[in-house]
């Protein structure tokens, strides 16, 4: 029991150092804690494959042209507008690839992002959001999502 005090203090003093050390001094910033992105920006950053394929290159365009404005620039996401789909949450085993197109043609309520709701989007066919999703499934297994 006597042995249980000392060491008890002892700890109680290395996590109260601990915290002191890693506190940034009174009105600066700890340059260690992450930052979130400002309005805009790319949520997540990505590697981009070396090549994509035929299908893909197609599906790039057509996100380019139609999903790039909320989801930023290689489905990275962008803040204040939507979110990333190369992200776990969107892997192929949690969102299905008719995940995508029922998106595109039913809206999404928001429930795993606080971007709101995403309305229904026009001017895509079955084929271009098949498209879009292969772009989306390359970019994600280049980055370790399958």
């Amino acid at each position: 029991m006597n042995k249980l005090i000392p060491a008890a203090v002892a700890a109680l003093a290395l996590a109260g150092g601990a915290y002191y050390l890693s506190r940034a001094p009174e009105g600066t910033s700890n340059p260690t804690a992450a930052k979130e992105p400002a309005e805009g920006d790319p949520i997540v950053s990505i590697s981009i494959p070396g090549s994509l394929s035929d299908q893909a290159k197609i599906g790039q365009h057509a996100f380019d042209a139609k999903c790039a404005a909320c989801h930023g620039e290689n489905a990275t996401g962008k803040m204040g507008f939507g979110p990333p789909l190369v992200h776990k949450i969107y892997e192929p085993s949690h969102h299905a690839d008719m995940a995508f197109m029922i998106a595109v043609q039913n809206g999404v309520r928001s429930h795993h992002w606080n971007f709101g709701d995403m309305p229904p989007q026009t001017g895509l066919t079955k084929a271009d959001v098949g498209n879009i999703a292969a772009y989306v499934r390359e970019l994600q297994r280049a980055n370790g999502i399958e």
